[in-house]
């Protein structure tokens, strides 16, 4: 598997998470448990210094470079030396409309979020702990870059790590920017296919579709009001660029969309006592269920 496959949440609690998926599988992602914020677990100023924070998750970078490399290791076939490919950013020439682009971004900004929720938890400092976290993420990233360039049908791509750093960025401004993180998340929506889901290639791209969902429950004018219900959203899709429609002559298709959403969480899971409640109101914070908006393409 790919770096750019995405890495889908299903019924983990992020905070918990210290298993390293198979490499057969998407591996088990889930968001930061919703319950209040812990207090400081740190009187003793053990993790006040940035190496401290980072030394703090060493096994779950551990296993995530593992992860990696399993990964890796069993999608790669054909191999070359290192060197760059110019792979462009959304252009109906890309290969894959930039939705692989996404892609990146969105596993740099789920592999932060795990390991900024492992670190807040140890460190009781959830918001100090985002900027350790984006850098393990885009270490971890970048070295799955490195298997990429040494691939006869890839390679090191200065858009990947482009779009690697501002995935891990925005995790960052999310639990920095006050009141950011109640407001909006970067999710994604897989659409079925006939296939239910398709594991690589382009088909696999082209059931993904990336949102960024503006919660309007997370607003305090509207908190009381049927509104928290509501979500809005812009989102990003591409279609009809297998190369059996490209050389039949049909035109890539890519659309910027806008929705309005049922916010799920707020609906059934909201203060939820229990640990799948949790766990699941967690993973709506980056998963979008299909079905649940309407949008305008």
């Amino acid at each position: 598997m790919s770096a750019s496959q995405p890495l889908l949440p299903n019924g983990f609690d992020l905070a918990q998470l210290t298993q390293t998926p198979s490499p057969l599988l998407p591996p088990s992602i889930q968001g930061p448990d919703l319950s209040p914020s812990p207090q400081p677990t740190d009187p003793d100023g053990r993790y006040h210094s940035l190496g401290s924070r980072l030394m703090a998750v060493k096994w779950e970078a551990l296993g995530l470079f593992a992860y990696v490399t399993a990964a890796q290791t069993y999608w790669t076939h054909d191999t070359t030396s290192f060197h760059f490919k110019d792979e462009g950013w959304f252009g109906r020439d890309t290969t894959n409309l930039g939705i692989d682009k996404l892609t990146h971004a969105f596993n740099a900004y789920l592999i932060t979020e795990f390991l900024g929720a492992r670190i807040g938890k140890k460190t009781g400092d959830r918001k100090a702990a985002a900027l350790p976290a984006a850098l393990l993420s885009m270490g971890v990233m970048f070295y799955s870059e490195l298997w990429d360039a040494h691939k006869t049908d890839s390679g090191f791509s200065m858009q990947d790590l482009t779009f690697n750093t501002l995935g891990a960025t925005f995790s960052v401004l999310r639990h920095n920017v006050p009141g950011l993180e109640d407001k909006l998340d970067f999710r994604l929506l897989m659409m079925p296919n006939s296939q239910i889901y398709t594991f690589k290639g382009k088909r696999h791209y082209e059931q993904q579709r990336f949102l960024l969902s503006l919660e309007l429950a997370g607003f305090r004018q509207f908190r009381n009001s049927p509104l928290r219900f509501i979500e809005l959203q812009v989102g990003y899709r591409g279609r009809h660029f297998s190369n059996a429609e490209r050389a039949a002559g049909v035109i890539p298709d890519r659309d910027i969309f806008f929705g309005v959403s049922l916010n799920i969480k707020e609906l059934f899971f909201k203060n939820s006592r229990s640990k799948l409640g949790r766990a699941v109101a967690s993973g709506l914070n980056y998963l979008q269920l299909p079905y649940t908006g309407v949008y305008k393409y």
